[in-house]
């Protein structure tokens, strides 16, 4: 069995892998990172990804691997301007979906929808982003009965804090100290419940929400939502998988960088807090993917490594994910 990880496509700066299994072959959607001159800000505004690629195999290990080029570009998204931050790309009756995020004339995230006749594209973009959408990083999953959930939300830059914000813990008498601001979760006490993901069921045409996007709420042992200042609360880079009949939600926890997961019985949830799946990378984001393909389960990633800690300048890799026999998962070490 050959060693990994591995860097999948060291000729440029890709981030943020979303792996899916598509007609045989593994196709990888990234977010694409360049020097884009930006100064640093606590916003993430040095991140300034303007285009998407598709890379693809058919051997994790030590298959060649394929750059399909550009499949979708700021410039053409009409009511995008710039942040063409995570995306995710579903199937649906031989059509494919690509959900992104990006930044409006207002500087407000938003999800919007491509659409493909094959999974590397061209993907040609829908004049308007979601209705009711925001934030980032979505995620999407088909369960077994053919349903598709997208899964979103990122706090701090990624404005999740905008829409969920405290005032209903103001209303039943909690104590959150100073005039509440954007970054009230990172700094609330730590006995208040943690900000959450949102999921929501898409529409048959898979061009809208469904219904009113939903909570996902993250439990510990005992029951209860992790709160705020626990570290493996809930912070981006949501994703979704299922195994033996359980329903697998994995994230980051942003400022303490770990990628955590938490198990369930149905794609809302609640889940249940397993631990860590992978400890803190180089450079300051951790954003991933989980996928099975040939009968062998792989952790996609991203790390800082080869730009030398340049946070704006990842690199993909990828590492085997092992299972024990209670359904929980083996911590992946980072080579």
């Amino acid at each position: 069995m050959a060693k990994l990880p591995r860097y999948l496509f060291p000729k440029d700066y890709y981030a943020d892998p979303s792996a899916n299994v598509f007609n045989g072959r593994l196709y990888v959607y990234p977010s694409h990172d360049w020097e884009a001159g930006a100064a640093f800000d606590d916003d993430g505004g040095h991140f300034q990804m303007k285009d998407y690629h598709v890379i693809s195999m058919d051997d994790v290990e030590n298959g060649e691997v394929t750059d399909h080029g550009m499949i979708l570009h700021v410039d053409q998204v009409p009511w995008a301007e710039k942040q063409m931050w995570d995306n995710d790309v579903i199937e649906k009756d031989g059509k494919y979906y690509l959900v992104f995020s990006a930044k409006d004339y207002n500087g407000v995230f938003h999800l919007g929808v491509a659409v493909a006749d094959k999974p590397e594209g061209p993907f040609v973009p829908q004049e308007h982003p979601i209705r009711s959408s925001f934030s980032i990083d979505p995620c999407l999953f088909k369960d077994d009965d053919g349903q598709i959930y997208c899964y979103f939300g990122g706090l701090w830059g990624g404005q999740l804090q905008w829409y969920k914000s405290p005032e209903k813990l103001l209303k039943e008498g909690v104590d959150l100290g100073p005039a509440p601001d954007k970054k009230t979760q990172l700094y609330a006490p730590a006995d208040v419940p943690a900000l959450s993901s949102s999921v929501v069921r898409m529409s048959d045409d898979m061009l809208q929400f469904a219904e009113a996007t939903h909570e996902v709420v993250i439990l510990d042992k005992e029951g209860k939502p992790l709160k705020a200042g626990d570290p493996h609360r809930f912070f981006e880079a949501s994703w979704m998988h299922k195994y033996n009949g359980k329903y697998y939600f994995s994230y980051s926890t942003g400022d303490s960088h770990f990628l955590c997961y938490a198990i369930g019985d149905n794609p809302y949830g609640p889940f249940t807090y397993q631990g860590v799946l992978l400890d803190p990378v180089v450079g300051w984001t951790t954003h991933h993917s989980i996928v099975e393909y040939k009968g062998e389960w792989f952790l996609f990633y991203h790390d800082c490594v080869p730009s030398n800690d340049v946070t704006h300048l990842r690199s993909l890799k990828v590492q085997r994910l092992f299972y024990n026999e209670d359904g929980t998962i083996r911590k992946v070490e980072n080579e």
